[in-house]
């Protein structure tokens, strides 16, 4: 009887343990085969995730959930008063930049008037640390809730069915990948590292305007920058003067930028001036001032906005206006930028990154430009042609999961 006992229970474990191999393989044979290196490293997250890793993910996406849901203002009771602008900052994880960025806050004029609001995608102890210790004015942090690092092996993460960037879509189909169906314009599949900031941009923009509690009385600019942008101390006041401006010179100014891409380079002549021009998305993307009624006009393009195949939301805002947008946007431009561009690296490079030069550069510009600063009154020289300027889409935003998720922020948040 005990060796009856003895050989049903030996031949339980040996199934148990054939199973075990087998389920083991077979996770093992569907992951990444199919992807670029470039893609692959992009992605640091595990393609099986154990049970402690994924409790730690599971206990981020409350976290983010419940942040957004409380929306705690840091250093509310020492400024109480309501702001007179508001800055967007962009956050991913390039803490070298995000902490110059700071520093050039601090010394702005008048940024004890700001509400300053950090959306960040990516989470670091380094990062909070940083933020935490800012005392200047009143801010806010929001957390994108749909990062790939809360969703590293499912969309809008890198799920390891999806298709592989360039495999072709018949082969896709034979091997039977998520995707198949729905490579970009240029037969490419999505690589979710390089989706992600549209994805951020455009859910931020709902979730400022709609969901942020503080400001559900503000009408006035919202202007939105990122990590590795430098304020000029004379931020502030040449907003206000810039908003003034409008009022008496470009009342159908869409947008305000008050950067350009030129860096310091004639500062001392550009200073005082602006001028008008359509948006193009390689000269005013850094620095832009949206107000409420631009907003909804955006807003009104959400379908539009979110299946247009360019993974950058710059072009895919160029390609709205003079299209969904019937008028194209007009801007109020600063000649002289009060936004510097300090990130020597970005989506597409991530090595040799050298802020310290970064910071030398705009040290030494900043000497140069010193005396110009805080000019009293602002000039508008300059009408230049608005109309739509049309564009080669770059694709990488053809997948119909990006398509629905984007559309579907107005609703969920």
């Amino acid at each position: 009887m005990r060796f009856r006992l003895l050989k049903k229970n030996v031949i339980v474990f040996l199934v148990i343990l054939i199973v075990f191999i087998v389920l083991f393989y077979s996770k093992r044979g569907t992951g990444d085969e199919g992807h670029t290196e470039e893609t692959a490293k992009e992605s640091t997250q595990p393609v099986v995730l154990g049970k402690f890793v994924y409790g730690t993910i599971l206990s981020m996406r409350k976290s983010v959930y419940d942040s957004n849901y409380r929306q705690d203002i840091q250093n509310g009771e020492k400024f109480p008063l309501e702001p007179e602008l508001v800055i967007v900052v962009q956050v991913h994880n390039r803490p070298a930049y995000l902490q110059m960025l700071i520093q050039s806050l601090e010394k702005v004029v008048g940024v004890q008037n700001v509400l300053l609001i950090f959306s960040h995608d990516y989470f670091s102890e380094e990062i909070s640390d940083m933020i935490k210790g800012i005392s200047f004015c009143k801010l806010l942090q929001i957390y994108f809730p749909y990062s790939i690092q809360l969703y590293p092996n499912e969309f809008p993460g890198r799920d390891p069915q999806d298709c592989p960037r360039d495999i072709s879509k018949e082969d896709a189909i034979k091997r039977g990948c998520l995707n198949a169906e729905h490579p970009d314009s240029y037969g490419h599949y999505r690589e979710a590292p390089i989706t992600q900031s549209k994805h951020h941009w455009w859910w931020k923009l709902h979730f400022v305007f709609e969901r942020v509690r503080v400001l559900l009385g503000y009408n006035g600019f919202v202007v939105f920058i990122e990590e590795d942008n430098y304020l000029l101390p004379d931020f502030h006041h040449y907003f206000k003067s810039m908003t003034k401006l409008r009022k008496t010179s470009c009342g159908d100014c869409d947008v305000l930028a008050l950067g350009n891409h030129d860096g310091l380079s004639g500062f001392q002549v550009l200073s005082t001036k602006t001028e008008t021009a359509g948006w193009l998305s390689t000269k005013h993307n850094i620095g832009m001032g949206i107000s409420r009624e631009l907003y909804y006009k955006l807003m009104g393009c959400n379908n539009e906005f979110c299946t247009y195949d360019d993974y950058n939301w710059d072009w895919t805002l160029q390609n709205l206006s003079g299209t969904c947008i019937s008028k194209p946007l007009k801007v109020l431009v600063a000649c002289g930028s009060r936004v510097l561009h300090t990130g020597d690296c970005g989506l597409h490079q991530k090595d040799d990154c050298k802020p310290e030069m970064a910071r030398e550069k705009v040290d030494a510009a900043l000497k140069e430009a010193q005396s110009a600063l805080f000019p009293p009154i602002l000039t508008l020289t300059d009408h230049g042609a608005v109309e739509h300027q049309p564009h080669k889409k770059n694709g990488g935003w053809g997948d119909v999961r990006d398509h629905t998720l984007c559309i579907n922020y107005a609703a969920r948040l």
